[in-house]
C-alpha cells in the first residue's frame, strides 16, 4: 500500500514537471504573450479596484468620464495598475492579489494554445468526420475545465472584494467583525490560488502533449520532403 502511495506521489510530481515544460514551451509562442499581458493588466487592475472600495471606484470612474474629466479616471486606473506591483498595498494583500493574477494570466493564456490547436485540428481533419470527433473531444473537455477553473480562481476574490464591505456591515455590532471578514478574505484567496494550481497541471500537460505533437508533424513533413 505505501508503496503504491509513493508511486502516485512521483507520478504527481512528474505530471507538475511536464506542465512546467508543457509552459516553457508555451511562452515561445506570440498568442500565449498576447492573452498572458492582456489578462495580467486586464484581470490586475479590475481585481485591484474591486479590492480598494468594491464597485465605488468604477462608479467614480464612470462619473469622471461623465463630466469629461478623463484625466481623474486614468489616475484611478493607473494607481490600480501600479498597486498590481505592491504600490501601496500590503504586502500581504498584494502576494496574494500578484500570485492570483499572475496564475489566472497562465491559465488563460494556455486556454487561447489549447483553443487554437483545436481550431487547426477541425480544419486539418475536416475531412474525417470520425476522426475529428474522436481527437477533439478531450481537447474540448479539457478546454471546458480549464474555462470553468479559470473562472474559479478568479471570481472568489472578486467576491472576497465585495463581501467584505457588506460582512462588516452586518456584524457592525459584533466585536472582531473586521477580523472575520479580513479571514474570509485570506480563505478565499488561498482557495482560489490551490485552485489555479492544481488547475495548471491539467493544462500545463495538455500544451505540453501538443506542443510535443505539433513539433513532431513538423519534423515528419520535413523528412517526407
Amino acid at each position: 500500500m505505501a508503496k503504491e502511495k509513493r508511486f502516485n506521489f512521483a507520478r504527481f510530481l512528474d505530471e507538475y514537471g511536464l506542465a512546467g515544460r508543457g509552459l516553457l514551451l508555451a511562452t515561445k509562442k506570440k498568442s500565449f504573450w498576447i492573452a498572458f499581458i492582456l489578462t495580467f493588466v486586464i484581470f490586475g487592475i479590475i481585481i485591484n479596484l474591486l479590492s480598494a472600495t468594491g464597485f465605488t471606484s468604477f462608479k467614480l470612474i464612470g462619473s469622471f468620464i461623465g463630466s469629461g474629466n478623463f484625466g481623474g479616471a486614468f489616475k484611478i486606473i493607473g494607481d490600480a495598475f501600479l498597486q498590481i506591483f505592491g504600490v501601496g498595498r500590503d504586502f500581504r494583500d498584494f502576494i496574494l492579489t500578484f500570485i492570483l493574477t499572475l496564475l489566472q494570466s497562465i491559465l488563460v493564456a494556455l486556454v487561447v494554445i489549447v483553443a487554437k490547436h483545436k481550431r487547426t485540428e477541425k480544419k486539418a481533419k475536416k475531412d474525417s468526420k470520425e476522426k475529428k470527433s474522436d481527437d477533439s473531444s478531450g481537447i474540448q473537455s479539457s478546454a471546458i475545465v480549464a474555462g470553468l477553473a479559470v473562472l474559479g480562481s478568479g471570481c472568489p476574490t472578486c467576491q472576497t472584494a465585495l463581501l467584505s464591505p457588506l460582512i462588516g456591515t452586518l456584524l457592525s455590532g459584533v466585536s472582531g467583525a473586521a477580523a472575520i471578514a479580513g479571514t474570509i478574505s485570506l480563505v478565499l484567496n488561498i482557495l482560489a490560488i490551490i485552485i489555479g494550481i492544481l488547475v495548471f497541471r491539467k493544462l500545463g500537460l495538455e500544451t505540453y502533449v501538443i506542443i510535443k505533437s505539433e513539433h513532431f508533424k513538423e519534423k515528419h513533413n520535413e523528412q517526407s520532403c
